[in-house]
C-alpha cells in the first residue's frame, strides 16, 4: 500500500495567514509524486469556537461551572446575546468579506464592550489618523479578546489566539509535566479539537500523518493529537517535525514521547521524510536521517545514510491547497506597526536563502544546520515560485521568512521583479549593513518591497562587536535613513541584559534608540530580554562571555533556553518596563524631551551620548567618489527628444531636451546635442528590462570616447535631476 500523507499545523499559530512549513513540505512532496492533504488545525478550531453555533455551544458548556467568576466573566456572560448576534458578522469583516460593517462598528453602539476596551481612551490619538477600517478592525480585534478572556477565565486556561498550553513547552527539560497533562481529561478545546480531527483523518484515510511543531504553543495540541490518532487509528504512522524539535529535542531520550510518534526527524524535513516514506512503503527498517525512533525499547537516533540533503531549487513550490485561504481573519492587537504586519493581512510565505549569509553572531543558534547551512535561491527560481502563488492564492503579498535576507540577492530578486512587471509587495529580516546604499533601497522600493526588519540588538558599539554583529550604532543609522527615505518601514529588534552589559550601557542603547525615533529613520522596534540558548557560542562558551550557567543538567525532553547568571549581577529585569513604556512613545512621535531618568522608577546614570550623535551619522556630507566597479540601471521610461537652438553673445548652438513622464510629474532635462544623443543611446541599454547590468566604468569608457571628462559630466544637474528619478548606482 503506497503512503497517503496528511500533515497538520496544530493550534495555534496565526490568525491572518498559514504557518508555511506544511505547504513547503507539500509542495516538496508534490515532486515525489506522494498524495499530500494539509490542515492548519488552528484557524478550524478558531472559526469553530467563534460563530454562532460555536458561542452558544462555548456559554452553554461554561455555565455549568460560573462559581465565583470575575466581574469581567459576568458582565460578558450577561451579554451573551449580544455575542450571538454579531460574532457571525465580525468574523467575515475580519475576513475581508464584509467591509460595510466597519461603519457600524466605529459607531460604538454595536460591539458588547467588556475589560478590553478599556484601553480605547489611551488608543485614541494612536489611532486618530486610522481609516475607517483599521480602526474597526482594532475594535473587533479588542471584542474577540474579550471572549478570549472569557474562555481562559471559565472554559480552559490554557487557551490563547496565537499559542496554546505553552507554558508546558517552554524549557520543558522533563516530559513530566506535559505527560501528567496529556494524563488528565481532555478540556474543551481538546474535544472540538478531535472532532475535527476525526473528520479529517476518516476522509483521507493516511498511512503517515505528520504534525509539523513550529513554537513551544504548538506542542501540547501537537501531542494531544498525536495521542488521539494513536488512540482510535493505531496501524497510523506519525512523525514530528518543525521548529520546535530543531532547537529544543536535539538530545531527546525519554522513551515515553514515543508513545505519541512514532518518529521525530530534526532540520530540513524533506531527505528524512523522503526516506521515512520509503521504510514505510517497503516494511524495511533501512536508512533514515536526522531522526529519532524507538528501537528495542530504546531512544535511538539515526543518521545512516550517504543522501544529501536536497538542493534549495530542488524542493519544488510550496502549494497552500487545502488550506482555508479565504477564512484566515487579519486582526490589529497593537499599535507595533511592524507587529501589524505579523497580524494583519495573507502573506505568502518564501525563503530567499537556506541559512543565515552572516552566521556569526553570538546569541544566535549558529551552530545548527537550519542556520549554519547556506544556500541562496536563484532571482529567477524565487520569481517563478512567487508567480506560481500568486496563480494558487490569488495573494500577491510575501512575506521572506529568512534568518538574513542576503543584500545582493535582494538585489537580483528586485531586478528580476521589475523586468517581469510583477506587481507584488513584499517584506523581510535584513542585517544593517553597509550594502543597503540609498540607491539599492530605491530600488528594492521600486519592486515592491514596503518593510525591512533587522537586529540592532544593543545599541552599544563595544556590545556590538562582541555580539560579533559585524556593524557599528553609526552605520545602522544611515541603513535606517537610506531605507525609510526610500519609503521602506523599518523595524530594529533590540535586546537589553546582553552579558557583561552595563546599566551605563543600556541607558545608552536607550538614548541612541531615542534619536534614532527622533530623527525618523526608524519607525518601530520591540526590546527583548537577552536569553541565553544552547546551541549558541554563548550557550556554548558562556565562561568567554562572563555567563554562569546555573545548571549543567541535560533534560531528558527539550534542552534550548539555559538558565544563567551574569558575572555583573546586575537585575535587568528592572529595566523591562521602562525601556517599553519609552518605546511606545517614541513610536508614537511623542516624549522625546522627557529625561530618560523619567521612565524609571529607580536612579539611573546620565547618558554618555551627545544628544546629535544620530543627527551628525546620518547628515555628513555626500561622498562624491566614482566606485567605477558598481552596475548603473535606469527604472524610468524613453523620454521624448526634441532639439532646440541656443543662442547666447553671439554664439549659437543646437541643444537636446529630455521629456520624462514619472509616475507623479514631468520633468525635463536639457544639455548640448551630442550628449544628450548619447544619454538617450545610454538609457536605453541601461534601462531595466535588460538582463545585461553595465558598470560605471564601461559608461565611463563609451563617454570619453566622444567627450571629456565624464566626472564633471557625471556630478551635473541634468543627470543628478536623472539620480532623482530612477537612475541608480547599484
Amino acid at each position: 500500500m503506497e503512503t497517503n500523507v496528511f500533515i497538520i499545523t496544530p493550534p495555534f499559530t496565526q490568525l491572518n495567514t498559514p504557518y508555511p512549513a506544511s505547504a513547503y513540505i507539500k509542495g516538496f512532496l508534490n515532486t515525489l509524486n506522494v498524495p499530500t492533504v494539509q490542515a492548519d488545525m488552528g484557524i478550524e478550531v478558531i472559526l469553530e469556537i467563534f460563530s454562532k453555533q460555536g458561542l452558544t455551544n462555548l456559554f452553554s458548556y461554561a455555565k455549568t461551572n460560573s462559581q465565583n467568576r470575575t466581574p469581567n466573566s459576568q458582565r460578558i456572560l450577561a451579554l451573551q446575546d449580544e455575542y450571538f448576534k454579531t460574532i457571525d458578522s465580525v468574523i467575515s469583516f475580519l475576513q475581508g468579506k464584509n467591509p460595510t460593517l466597519a461603519l457600524q462598528i466605529c459607531q460604538g453602539d454595536y460591539l458588547p464592550e467588556a475589560s478590553r476596551f478599556d484601553q480605547l481612551e489611551e488608543m485614541d490619538w494612536a489611532f486618530g489618523t486610522m481609516g475607517t477600517q483599521d480602526k474597526a478592525k482594532h475594535l473587533a480585534t479588542l471584542y474577540l479578546e474579550d471572549i478570549s478572556d472569557y474562555i481562559v477565565e471559565c472554559v480552559d486556561e490554557n487557551f490563547g489566539f496565537s499559542r496554546y498550553a505553552e507554558r508546558l513547552g517552554r524549557s520543558a527539560n522533563s516530559f513530566n509535566e506535559l505527560y501528567d497533562a496529556l494524563h488528565q481529561e481532555t478540556t474543551y478545546i481538546d474535544n472540538l479539537l478531535f472532532s475535527i480531527l476525526k473528520s479529517k483523518i476518516e476522509t483521507i484515510q493516511p498511512t503517515l500523518f505528520l504534525i509539523s511543531v513550529p513554537f513551544p504553543g504548538n506542542l501540547y495540541a501537537a501531542f494531544r493529537c498525536a495521542q488521539w490518532v494513536k488512540k482510535n487509528h493505531p496501524t497510523i504512522k506519525i512523525a514530528m517535525g518543525g521548529g520546535f524539535p530543531n532547537t529544543e529535542l536535539r538530545s531527546l531520550s525519554d522513551k515515553r514521547v514515543f508513545e505519541f510518534f512514532d518518529f521525530i526527524t530534526l532540520d530540513d524535513g524533506e531527505l528524512p521524510l523522503q526516506l521515512l516514506i520509503e521504510n514505510l512503503n517497503t516494511k524495511v527498517s533501512g536508512e533514515f536521517k536526522r531522526t529519532f525512533l524507538l528501537e528495542n525499547g530504546e531512544v535511538v537516533y539515526k543518521n545512516n545514510t550517504t543522501k544529501s540533503d536536497y538542493k534549495q531549487a530542488e524542493v519544488g513550490t510550496p502549494d497552500y491547497s487545502d488550506l482555508y485561504l479565504d477564512k484566515y481573519i487579519s486582526v490589529i492587537e497593537i499599535v507595533n506597526p511592524m507587529h501589524r504586519m505579523w497580524s494583519d493581512g495573507r502573506w505568502n510565505k518564501l525563503t530567499m536563502a537556506h541559512g543565515c549569509y552572516w552566521g556569526k553572531c553570538t546569541f544566535c543558534d549558529i551552530s545548527l544546520d537550519y542556520i549554519k547551512l547556506y544556500e541562496p535561491v536563484a532571482a529567477n527560481i524565487l520569481c517563478d515560485r512567487m508567480e506560481q502563488l500568486i496563480a494558487q492564492t490569488g495573494q500577491n503579498g510575501f512575506h521572506f521568512v529568512d534568518e538574513a535576507a542576503p543584500p545582493a540577492l535582494m538585489k537580483a530578486l528586485a531586478l528580476e521583479i521589475i523586468r517581469r512587471k510583477m506587481d507584488v509587495s513584499w517584506w523581510t529580516n535584513i542585517r544593517f549593513e553597509k550594502s543597503f546604499s540609498r540607491d539599492l533601497c530605491q530600488l528594492l522600493k521600486a519592486s515592491g518591497c514596503i518593510a525591512v526588519s533587522g537586529g540592532l540588538e544593543v545599541a552599544s558599539d563595544r556590545l556590538l562587536e562582541l555580539i560579533d554583529k559585524g556593524v557599528t550604532v553609526e552605520q545602522v543609522a544611515k541603513v535606517t535613513r537610506n531605507f525609510t527615505e526610500a519609503g521602506v518601514m523599518v523595524h530594529a529588534y533590540l535586546m537589553y541584559g546582553y552579558p557583561t552589559q552595563t546599566v551605563q550601557e543600556t541607558v545608552d542603547s536607550l538614548e541612541m534608540v531615542r534619536q534614532l525615533f527622533e530623527v525618523g529613520v526608524l519607525q518601530s522596534g520591540f526590546w527583548h530580554q537577552f536569553a541565553m540558548t544552547a546551541h549558541s557560542p554563548i550557550g556554548l562558551n558562556p565562561e568567554k562571555y562572563g555567563v554562569i550557567k546555573k545548571t549543567e543538567e541535560i533534560g531528558t525532553f527539550a534542552n534550548n533556553d539555559i538558565n544563567f547568571k551574569d558575572s555583573t549581577g546586575i537585575d535587568h529585569d528592572q529595566f523591562s518596563f521602562g525601556l517599553k513604556k519609552s518605546l511606545y512613545n517614541f513610536m508614537h512621535g511623542i516624549c522625546f524631551d522627557y529625561p530618560l531618568q523619567d521612565w524609571f522608577d529607580f536612579k539611573i546614570p546620565t547618558t554618555r551620548i551627545p544628544e546629535d550623535f544620530i543627527y551628525n551619522a546620518i547628515t555628513e556630507e555626500t561622498d562624491l567618489s566614482i566606485k567605477l566597479n558598481l552596475k548603473v540601471v535606469w527604472l524610468g521610461g524613453e523620454p521624448q527628444v526634441s532639439t532646440f537652438v541656443k543662442t547666447k553673445k553671439g554664439s549659437t548652438w543646437e541643444m537636446t531636451e529630455l521629456k520624462f513622464q514619472d509616475k507623479k510629474e514631468t520633468f525635463l532635462i536639457q544639455m548640448n546635442k551630442e550628449e544628450g544623443v548619447w544619454l538617450v543611446e545610454i538609457l536605453n541599454k541601461i534601462t531595466v528590462s535588460n538582463t545585461k547590468l553595465y558598470t560605471l566604468q564601461e559608461l565611463k569608457s563609451d563617454f570619453e570616447m566622444n567627450f571629456e571628462n565624464f566626472e564633471l559630466f557625471w556630478f551635473s544637474k541634468p543627470v543628478v535631476t536623472l539620480k532623482e528619478f530612477g537612475l541608480l548606482i547599484i
